[in-house]
């Protein structure tokens, strides 16, 4: 899955302890907002409290003296004037029901040049999945260590992944011409991505896209995701009903998210459709595509610390996932 925060919601999520913390921590919404921050300053004005490290060093000695009233007047009027104005059609997370943010975010993709035929194709009968809200509240971090985790996802996959060499070598050969990235490392990525297509998810991604879309965490990111999902339709290369996969909105057999898609999938087997759903071919050539525009050097290796390795830390920033990925490839390279 392309990082983006791509990786960063697929099933072997192994992303950085401390992007986790900020990218997951639950935040303080409408009335709880005053309470935990006079809680906080209170605390940290406390000289019998424990040490705590403000934000804003400098000024502790100012939040000590100011009273809480005045604190939070003074930090009102700044939000106000700090704030920057959202367009009149942009539809603002989680306040009203699903069904009214729904109705405002088609305004918004309509004004942003999506057609009112793949809007409505996409987005009829859409519905708030709570299921989808459960997985991304409870999201925990990846713990194993490479040893651990290449030993689990590595072995089992090998010998298929050898016949996939040979089964798609003329595919590879024109792809890798065309990109610059060996076959190896693109058979080791949809291996561990989706068992070579097995496993895509059953998720109807435009549901999930609006769902967290909705949700205040991480909007403005799924909600641009939602909108190249409608793209997607828009431009013919998938369905509304075809579109199913992880939970967080991850497309194909390598785990694309919508805007990956748009930018890297490529039509190779010449349908007229970029279809990572089904085409082995557009899967592999679109994952090289992803790979060659961050930069991979053709011709280089790509083991830990060289410059294509580099570039597979761009398709998952795991230290831990790239190197089974680097290691993954390698051993095919020596399969017989």
């Amino acid at each position: 899955m392309p990082a983006i925060r791509q990786n960063e919601f697929s099933q072997f999520d192994i992303t950085d302890p401390d992007a986790i913390k900020a990218a997951y921590e639950p935040g303080v919404r409408d009335g709880d907002a005053f309470a935990s921050a006079e809680l906080f300053i209170t605390r940290s004005c406390d000289r019998s409290a424990p040490a705590r490290a403000l934000f804003w060093p400098r000024l502790a000695l100012t939040f000590c003296r100011m009273s809480l009233q005045s604190l939070f007047r003074a930090a009102a009027i700044s939000a106000v004037l700090t704030t920057p104005v959202a367009p009149a059609f942009a539809a603002p997370c989680g306040t009203g029901s699903f069904e009214t943010w729904l109705d405002d975010f088609r305004t918004e993709a309509a004004a942003k040049g999506i057609s009112q035929t793949a809007i409505a194709a996409g987005l009829g009968g859409a519905t708030l999945d709570r299921s989808v809200l459960l997985r991304d509240h409870s999201q925990r971090v990846f713990s194993q260590s490479f040893e651990e985790f290449s030993g689990r996802m590595v072995p089992p996959r090998l010998g298929r992944g050898a016949n996939m060499l040979k089964q798609y070598g003329s595919v590879l050969s024109r792809i890798e011409k065309d990109y610059g990235v060996p076959g190896e490392v693109l058979v080791a990525i949809w291996g561990l991505e989706t068992d070579y297509g097995a496993n895509i998810g059953k998720f109807p991604t435009l549901r999930s896209l609006a769902t967290l879309a909705y949700d205040c965490r991480r909007t403005e990111m799924f909600r641009a995701e939602l909108l190249d999902a409608l793209r997607i339709v828009e431009r013919g290369d998938l369905a509304p009903s075809e579109m199913r996969g992880a939970w967080a909105g991850e497309l194909g057999q390598t785990q694309f998210m919508p805007s990956s898609y748009i930018n890297y999938a490529v039509d190779f087997d010449g349908n007229g459709r970029r279809d990572l759903l089904r085409s082995a071919p557009d899967v592999l050539a679109s994952t090289a595509n992803y790979l060659a525009g961050h930069g991979w050097q053709r011709g280089k290796d790509w083991e830990p610390g060289s410059a294509n390795f580099a570039v597979i830390q761009q398709w998952n920033k795991s230290e831990v996932y790239s190197r089974t990925i680097a290691y993954f490839a390698s051993q095919l390279s020596r399969a017989p």
